[in-house]
């Protein structure tokens, strides 16, 4: 079974901006929480991004995070199982994209926060920023951010369970109660997923089992002071097969073995106050962010990674309104970040950073996002990273122009900076790797406002690559590479509510990824589309789903013989989910993904999941 305890901790939740007293609400529209340095309205916001939000999770039966982020333009997710996947935006490498749970990294130290069983029925809205966001983020935001933002409640008392049963068995619960002034909420989660067999031999089935727990709140305690907290903890087992060193083919590549597993033991925690002066023109946030992240393979010692993070936000209205009103605003972020892993115990990294941003909105329908920020790193090169976003809104035309251009970084990992096994040896003069990177697109308008299409073209291009090197017999070690690895493409997302009824949605990445070699990059579909639609059925008591994904031009690396890079056949999935509302409390949920069982195999020599249905009901009070 799997032991699960819930730390005393606690996490900053950045889900609010405090710009307006309790008794002074501010109406700003569609909200991007993850667009800069602090909350920024959707139509002004000049980077790409997208937003799923809990709605849309709910009528399209997505129960993970991972199956949320499929259906997004630039967006790659992939990986060798359920337990095991990784996302890549516009191309870049899966450790380039940094994961947020309200608002905190998901990884500590320098680890890659890997995707499995993170459930979605306790979260509010996953958002997307595409392209470099290190302005913001700082280091492994260098190809664009995931901010994965979980349930507070609304005023008033909150009570909800699910209940599914099927391939996988997953039980939620939440709970809140808020006034105007604060509240807090509680949110549980498991889910025990009997799996498939990874090798594709017809062996054992690989299983996951996951349990999450969080509990948030926050509280005004004067007009002008607001404190809160977030923690999170969750724990996870699961099995999987594994890649012996010195395969001689491909059936014996990825081998069945009912005896290896893994654990993940991870949290996240961190308080804050927001304060607001001047008649709320000027206002503060002081927040303390601390993850810790511990994992195990094939029950071998655990490696344990640990972030902690200490942060001042100032913004101040510049043309003398309150922040949450300003036309012109100035943000200012210091932050000292601190980290370390138990696999290189006697070395840590940290970093002091201040960040500027400023922000206009001008009469004739033009919004400027701009900012800079230097990173003062005390093992590795400093690094200056900068971002503008432009979005213009033509008048009375439905059309609004977005670009962005900027740079992005990645640290170097304690492996690469101090190894001294399995015949590596680490390199401490490595630079961060970097990426530059512009947009630019176009939103329309179509069938009189009911429909709405955005394509943007981005190009993207990676420098001081760190990769490894032979130095002898057997023996390795790290460097820099010399030259680019260049990335371009093409991004395409509709929505259309085609009648009071149906609402059809669509995405389309194509994305061209070379090495400086010129070959081409692994784990990067050429094209990806998804094509879906939700009907409101049963007379208004329910909704059917449909979603179709068709992948191509992925490839990926034979590790054996000649280790080959090879294009894995294309696939395309038909998803499809139902609600019916029993009563005004009581849902009734199904769905079947893979309904047609393709074989969408995403990893070389790592077989994908077949056809699987499921069935569950979900109360709300």
């Amino acid at each position: 079974m799997l032991r699960f305890s819930l730390l005393a901790s606690v996490a900053v939740s950045p889900l609010l901006f405090t710009a307006a007293s309790a008794q002074d609400t501010v109406d700003l529209g569609e909200i991007v929480i993850s667009g800069g340095l602090s909350p920024i309205e959707a139509d002004a916001l000049g980077r790409s991004a997208s937003v799923v939000t809990a709605q849309e999770i709910e009528a399209r039966g997505i129960t993970t995070v991972q199956d949320a982020l499929r259906a997004l333009p630039g967006v790659s997710v992939n990986g060798s199982s359920t337990s095991f996947t990784q996302v890549r935006i516009r191309g870049g490498e899966g450790n380039h994209t940094l994961i947020l749970i309200d608002g905190i990294e998901a990884a500590g130290g320098d680890g890659e926060y890997i995707l499995s069983g993170l459930e979605t029925a306790n979260i509010e809205r996953v958002e997307v920023l595409r392209g470099p966001q290190s302005v913001y983020y700082g280091s492994n935001a260098s190809a664009g951010v995931i901010n994965i933002i979980t349930r507070k409640g609304g005023v008033g008392e909150t009570y909800t369970a699910t209940l599914e049963v099927g391939d996988a068995t997953t039980a939620t619960a939440f709970v809140s109660r808020r006034s105007a002034r604060g509240g807090v909420s509680f949110s549980f989660s498991h889910r025990d997923d009997r799996g498939y067999d990874q090798s594709g031999s017809g062996g054992e089935k690989d299983a996951l089992e996951r349990t999450t727990a969080i509990l948030s709140g926050d509280y005004l305690v004067t007009d002008a002071l607001k404190l809160g907290f977030t923690l999170r903890r969750a724990a996870e087992e699961y099995d999987t097969d594994p890649s012996p060193f010195g395969a001689v083919d491909a059936d014996s590549y990825v081998v069945d073995d009912p005896t290896t597993g893994a654990t993940r033991d991870e949290w996240t925690a961190g308080v804050y106050a927001d304060y607001e002066m001047m008649g709320g023109r000027m206002t503060h946030r002081l927040s303390f962010e601390k993850t810790e992240y511990e994992s195990t393979y094939n029950r071998g010692m655990p490696t344990t990674t640990d972030t902690e993070a200490l942060k001042y936000r100032l913004s101040f209205g510049l043309d003398g309104r309150a922040v949450a009103e300003a036309d012109h605003l100035l943000n200012l972020l210091l932050e000292n970040e601190q980290d370390n892993s138990s696999s290189n115990p006697h070395y840590g990294r940290q970093s002091t950073s201040v960040a500027l941003e400023y922000r206009g909105s001008f009469a004739n329908g033009l919004d400027v996002q701009a900012g800079a920020r230097f990173d003062d790193n005390d093992v590795f090169e400093d690094a200056t990273t900068w971002s503008v976003g432009l979005s213009y809104q033509f008048p009375d035309s439905g059309i609004r122009l977005h670009a962005s251009a900027g740079t992005g970084i990645v640290n170097p990992s304690y492996f690469e900076l101090y190894a001294a096994d399995f015949g590596y040896l680490g390199n401490p003069d490595l630079r961060p790797e970097q990426n530059k990177s512009f947009d630019i697109g176009a939103e329309f308008e179509v069938l009189q406002g009911r429909g709405l299409i955005d394509v943007t073209y981005f190009n993207e291009t990676l420098t001081d690559e760190i990769t490894s090197v032979s130095t002898g017999a057997g023996t390795y070690s790290f460097e820099n590479q010399a030259g680019d690895s260049d990335r371009q493409g093409l991004e395409v997302s509709g929505s259309l509510q085609a009648s009071d009824a149906l609402a059809v949605r669509l995405a389309y990445t194509y994305i061209d990824a070379k090495n400086p070699d010129g070959s081409v990059e692994v784990r990067r579909p050429r094209h990806e589309f998804t094509l879906g639609a939700t009907l409101d059925s049963f007379g208004g008591r329910g909704t059917v789903s449909a979603d179709i994904r068709h992948v191509s031009g992925n490839f990926g690396k034979q590790f054996f013989g000649s280790f080959a890079t090879v294009e894995l056949p294309a696939y395309t999935t038909v998803d499809v989910a139902a609600t019916y509302a029993l009563t005004d409390s009581l849902t009734l949920n199904g769905r079947i993904t893979n309904l047609f069982d393709d074989d969408a195999v995403d990893v070389w020599g790592f077989a994908s999941r077949g056809r699987a249905a499921y069935v569950g009901i979900s109360a709300k009070f």
